[in-house]
């Protein structure tokens, strides 16, 4: 059997599907479907990855427990990083809403395996940050494969990684790419949230492409 032919209202569903894929923040608390999570996670699996290591490590973080301490990370940090800023800008921080922590009916951490013998060191040899850059690949697959089925994806950046990893209790050669939570949007947009509420003006520059 050959490859697929992707026809134009297939590239035209796709870049629709790029453009409205954004961070949410907002969830509804309905459940999300268990087949429709496991099937978000096997379109993780088939991300690249350097040296085919799929470096990739995810946690469902479900405990009551470990949630809250997840959130009282997201609480220091989010704190610590409104008072770097001057006070109208800290002003306007603190308005924004960065996490659906609370809301999100499935959480999930994405690490890094950093001593996976997969792959058996291919490609990384001189680039370690790869392995990394290889579970944001995964990462990507799963938000993509989340939004066509409806869902919505949050990435928390606003968190201590070790304190995070030994939340969960995780390996020490684990790094903490990703911390993200899923589930139903409560409002759907195609423009950034940021923008859209004035934290910063549309990026013009947006796929320029320097030639050398």
């Amino acid at each position: 059997m050959g490859p697929p032919a992707f026809d134009d209202a297939f590239v035209q569903d796709l870049d629709t599907l790029f453009a409205w894929r954004r961070d949410v923040r907002r969830f509804r608390p309905d459940p999300v479907d268990e087949a429709s999570l496991q099937a978000c996670l096997a379109a993780a699996h088939r991300a690249p990855s350097v040296g085919n290591s799929r470096p990739w490590r995810f946690v469902r973080v479900s405990d009551p427990g470990r949630r809250a301490a997840v959130a009282e990370s997201f609480a220091r940090c989010n704190a610590a990083a409104a008072a770097g800023y001057d006070a109208e800008r800290a002003a306007q921080y603190r308005t924004l809403k960065l996490a659906g922590l609370k809301e999100a009916p499935v959480h999930l951490a994405a690490f890094c395996d950093g001593a996976t013998e997969t792959g058996l060191g291919l490609g990384r040899a001189s680039m370690p940050e790869t392995l990394a850059y290889s579970v944001v690949g995964a990462v990507q697959c799963l938000w993509l494969a989340a939004r066509a089925r409806g869902l919505g994806v949050g990435w928390v950046s606003i968190l201590e990684p070790e304190s995070v990893g030994a939340i969960l209790a995780v390996p020490q050669a684990w790094r903490l790419v990703a911390y993200l939570c899923v589930g139903h949007p409560v409002e759907e947009h195609s423009d950034p949230e940021l923008e859209r509420h004035g934290w910063q003006p549309e990026d013009k520059r947006g796929g320029t492409l320097v030639e050398r």
